[in-house]
């Protein structure tokens, strides 16, 4: 599982959607099933802008689907599936 903490660049926008866009591609690259994105609970703002990142429509092709722990609010889990053929990477041909 790839972790990835947003707590050190909270401030930054730029650096927030660089880090996430990493974070998406090595996980493509390296066939990562899951990806934990953790923006912490606080006021909402910083999970609000992962999830717009997320929601975006060539971001959404890469993956399978998310899960918030419902521990932990604060966290966010990417899935990812891999297969054969055109639906590989995703499975949203």
């Amino acid at each position: 599982m790839l972790t990835l903490d947003l707590h050190p660049i909270f401030r930054n926008n730029r650096d927030i959607e660089l880090a996430l866009r990493q974070a998406m591609f090595t996980a493509v690259r390296t066939r990562e099933t899951v990806v934990e994105i953790i923006p912490g609970k606080g006021s909402g703002q910083l999970m609000k802008r992962v999830m717009a990142f997320l929601g975006q429509k060539h971001i959404r092709k890469m993956y399978d689907h998310l899960e918030t722990d419902p521990r932990n609010t604060g966290r966010v889990l990417v899935h990812f599936v891999y297969g054969e053929g055109p639906a590989a990477g995703g499975g949203r041909g």
